[in-house]
């Protein structure tokens, strides 16, 4: 079946999976990619992260509040600088990477960005499925058995389901207004946490180190933007080319960055006169002892929709990287293949796991270095002026524009692998003093304390491939005469031609402030 616009309308499913949008199919503004990271960063996940700054790094609440809008509008420009890369090419994230790693040499990154994903996912179904046992407890009394644990998690999932196997158009559609619907609830229960505060607490906090500062960043960094650098092309590959990439930049660091800066700098308030909640299993329920009792059904609500809207973004883009792998499925198919293993990771967090931000924290230790690594590269990529070859991206075998040496780009390749090596010598991936999963050999070095072995990884990344790639003549798809690009064959996941236009736009602005979120 091909797809056309009549797939990407609300209410319908998204029939396109990883092809190229064709210009006639391109639509919608720069102002969507707000809504879009405005609904993915207004879950109470953001609590927590600030309350880790004052209670764990030592950081008095002005200091708290520099990292917040450093490390989150930082993080999500450079979000917004790498979604260039989808309005410029109209496919996903990783199915463009093809044409710098080549066809083969792409899986790596792809396996980590879907690994990725589907931890995230987790922690949202995880979160989300606490929020629900807790208001089942308000109203009704129930405790928290087996059974009623699995349920929630099934509601959760069964909404995530729903929104992210329609597609496209209804998840832009969802996010503009459920994001009005819950940030609005959210405000109302912000103004009775900020009443909780100890104040004196707050105003008598001792001022953190600049190292602390540094690594809270880094902190915030890699909680935040690196966790979608990995999607920013996802959402905007409907866009016509013809915006302009400062527009995307902005609205991706302001619809991230604004609900970010609340959300952490409140937690870092919370934190100051009471660090239990920088370190609660529970963080929902945690929140909700702070909160007058009647206001516990509405904060509930809110902590529920929130999660929501970030895990259908994660959910969406897992099943696009999925069929980027080689799954040979319908898109929707792909995202029921997420949700199953979405639950079983979300049972392994409530019934197995005794320690919630401990795995948490060590999954994002570890996988911010490998996605880092290849954002260093592909903006180095991008900056030189990338341009995309449909019928290429889509073309897997050894006819293949992108086929390069066995289907490896060697210096892209090499560029990531060693970039990953770097950053893990700077990196300590522990769920306790007691339980170290990893420890390099610089971890208890200034880089590697304060939690900036990502950051080492994008560094080594985008410096080797720059030093070592050198550009491929030729490797732009050809322009047709109307300056838009030629029609070319574009092979579809089952074999078949779709009609795709090849891209020639202008090769996206460099990236500027922090990392890549989330």
């Amino acid at each position: 079946m091909t797809a056309t616009t009549t797939s990407d309308r609300v209410g319908t499913v998204e029939t396109r999976g990883i092809e190229p949008v064709p210009d006639s199919e391109r639509h919608g503004h720069a102002f969507q990619m707000f809504w879009t990271w405005f609904a993915a960063n207004i879950s109470i996940l953001g609590l927590p992260l600030g309350a880790t700054l004052v209670a764990f790094r030592g950081l008095n609440i002005w200091q708290a509040i520099a990292v917040a809008l450093i490390g989150s509008f930082g993080s999500f420009a450079l979000v917004g600088v790498l979604s260039l890369a989808g309005k410029k090419g109209g496919a996903p994230a990783l199915t463009l990477s093809r044409a710098v790693f080549g066809q083969r040499g792409n899986a790596g990154p792809t396996l980590v960005s879907w690994l990725s994903r589907v931890g995230w996912e987790t922690i949202s179904t995880t979160t989300a499925a606490y929020a629900l046992l807790a208001l089942f407890n308000h109203l009704f009394g129930a405790g928290r058995s087996t059974w009623l644990t699995l349920l929630c998690l099934l509601i959760f999932i069964a909404c995530t389901l729903l929104i992210s196997g329609l597609g496209h158009a209804t998840i832009m559609w969802i996010n503009k207004w459920a994001t009005v619907v819950f940030g609005l609830l959210n405000l109302v229960v912000i103004g009775f946490l900020v009443d909780t505060v100890d104040w004196s607490k707050v105003v008598h906090a001792h001022t953190g180190p600049l190292s602390a500062v540094i690594g809270g960043i880094g902190f915030i960094a890699a909680g935040t933007g690196i966790g979608w650098a990995n999607a920013g092309a996802d959402y905007a590959r409907y866009l016509p080319r013809r915006i302009p990439g400062g527009r995307l930049v902005v609205a991706s660091a302001f619809g991230a960055g604004i609900p970010l800066l609340v959300l952490i700098s409140l937690g870092s308030l919370l934190s100051a006169g009471d660090s239990t909640l920088a370190g609660d299993a529970d963080p929902v329920a945690a929140i909700n002892g702070m909160l007058p009792s009647w206001m516990a059904v509405p904060y509930l609500i809110a902590a529920f929709g929130g999660l929501l809207m970030s895990n259908h973004l994660s959910t969406y883009s897992a099943g696009l990287t999925m069929i980027t792998l080689g799954v040979r499925v319908p898109r929707p198919l792909a995202v029921g293949l997420d949700v199953v293993l979405m639950f079983l990771g979300g049972i392994y967090f409530m019934l197995i796991s005794k320690d919630f931000y401990g795995p948490f924290s060590t999954f994002l230790t570890l996988l911010a270095v490998p996605i880092s690594a290849w954002i260093g590269i592909v903006l180095v990529d991008s900056g030189r002026g990338r341009t995309f070859d449909p019928a290429g991206l889509m073309d897997t075998r050894r006819t293949s524009r992108y086929w390069y040496t066995a289907g490896f780009r060697v210096p892209a390749v090499l560029a990531w692998a060693v970039a990953i090596v770097g950053g893990l010598l700077f990196t300590e991936a522990s769920t306790s003093a007691d339980d170290v999963w990893f420890s390099g050999p610089f971890a208890h070095s200034w880089l590697g304390t304060n939690g900036l072995g990502w950051a080492v990884s994008m560094a080594v990344g985008a410096l080797l491939y720059g030093v070592f790639a050198r550009p491929v003549p030729g490797e732009g798809a050809v322009e047709g005469s109307d300056g838009e690009g030629s029609a070319a064959a574009v092979p579809g996941p089952s074999g078949s031609s779709r009609s795709s236009a090849s891209s020639s736009s202008t090769s996206p602005a460099s990236a500027a402030g922090s990392a890549e979120a989330r």
